[in-house]
Formats: structure tokens, sequence, C-alpha cells
């Protein structure tokens, strides 16, 4: 494992400027997701909005990625392409994955949302996932205590929360450090293995990427032949919860 890049009082300063500018582009985004826009309109909203606000996409400088976000529909797990022919209809579970980077730093953060969800079995099972998606983020960084706790507890925590409402932790994908590049280490899971004591112990100075990335079904995965999106194997529903988390010596702060 790579050393951890921990950041000083005035690199996190930089990141929160960077992370307000983008907390504000994904509520944008969020809203201007509707029934009948497409997902080439939304990207090209955050292109705008990102670059008014005097920061660059950080998705588009990825290799062979050119767009400045990653929206993915119903069984959509991350990654995907934000086409012209995907239009939002009523029904759909849709994420947004957008990023930034402001004056050297990156920040990161993902939303899932439901499109007019209907007040029937399907629309409420939706609303279920979603709110368990929320919660999971919650107890993830709850357990966040600089210098007493592990990345295994953020894991442990996301897993329990899956777990005991029925749905599943995406094994394949994990939440990443951030900072001067947008993946760093650690690595995040959403999901417990080893010792608590083998995984990273988290200390001030981290800025984490913390990701709940969750199915209803099986866990397992497939790329489509776009070469990037990514989503689940047997076709049920997945979400995406992001924030990028700064620790901080009285604990952590929400930046996204």
């Amino acid at each position: 494992m790579r050393k951890i890049d921990l950041k000083t009082p005035e690199e996190f300063k930089i990141m929160e400027e960077g992370g307000k500018i983008l907390h504000e582009v994904k509520l944008t985004l969020k809203d201007a997701a509707k029934a009948g826009v497409t997902a080439e309109e939304i990207d090209s909203l955050a292109f705008k909005l990102i670059t008014k606000y005097g920061a660059e996409p950080n998705f588009n400088k990825v290799k062979d990625y050119q767009w400045s976000t990653c929206i993915n529909v119903n069984n959509g797990v991350v990654h995907g392409i934000p086409h012209k022919e995907i239009v939002f209809k009523d029904e759909d579970n849709i994420s947004v994955d957008v990023g930034l980077l402001y004056k050297g730093f990156n920040t990161d953060t993902s939303i899932s949302f439901g499109i007019n969800l209907r007040n029937t079995s399907s629309g409420k099972d939706k609303e279920k996932f979603l709110k368990v998606g929320k919660q999971a983020f919650q107890n993830a960084i709850k357990v966040i205590k600089p210098n007493n706790s592990y990345i295994y507890d953020v894991s442990k925590a996301i897993e329990d929360t899956l777990v005991k409402a029925g749905y599943s932790p995406i094994l394949d994908l994990t939440g990443h450090g951030i900072g001067r590049t947008l993946h760093e280490e650690p690595y995040i899971p959403c999901f417990t293995s080893g010792l608590r004591i083998e995984s990273p112990k988290i200390v001030t100075g981290m800025a984490l990427a913390v990701e709940v990335m969750y199915c209803e079904g099986e866990p397992d995965l497939v790329k489509e032949n776009d070469g990037w999106t990514i989503v689940t194997e047997d076709g049920k529903i997945a979400g995406l919860f992001e924030d990028t988390i700064l620790v901080t010596e009285k604990g952590f702060k929400i930046i996204t």
C-alpha cells in the first residue's frame, strides 16, 4: 500500500472551497434530472456549472473518459457514460456521480434518487431502497473518530446497515482517499474482510471519498459494451451515495 497523503489545514481549506462548489452543482443536477431529460443534458449542465464557478471537471481527466459526470440508471452501478440516448422516465432510479478539480485538489460526490416514484408497491420499494443507502452513509461517517477508528469500522457500518435491510454491498468496487489526485489511498470497501487492526487507522489530515455502493439483488457485476458502464448482472437496481469527508482533530466534516 502506498503512503496515505495527509493534508495540511491550508489544503483542507482549499478542498472545502471546492467541496462547497461541488455540493451546489450536485443539488442543481438533481433538480434538473426530470422525466424527458437526457443524461447528456445533465452532463452538459455539470460542465457549465463547474467551469462557471472557476473549477474544472475531473472525471474527464481520467484516461479515455471524456465526460464530466457518470450517470447510472436502474441497474447501473458506476461509471455510466451520460449518453444522449439515455432519457429519464417516471419510476427510474438515477445515480449522478460528479467531481471537480479546484486549485489543485479534487472532490467527489454522488447521489441516487427516483424520478416521480408513484405510491405503489414498486415505488415504495424504491423509496425504501434509497432511504437505506442514505442511512448506511450516515452510519458509516458516525464511526469516524480520529486516531481511534479504522477504515474497517466504516466498512462494517455500511455492510451491517445494508445487509440488515436485505440488500447487498458491492464487492468489486470501493471508496477511496482523495486530494491532489482523484483516487488515493486508502481504499474504503463497502464490506469487511481481514482484521480490524490490519486496516488503515483513520487519522487527522485524511480526506476520504466514502461511497455506499449497493444493490437490491446479487452483487455480481458486468461491464457493458461501451467499456465503462458497470451494471448488476441480474438486472436489479443499484444505488450510490458518496461525499468527500475531511478528518479533523475534532472529528470529521462533510464538504460536498
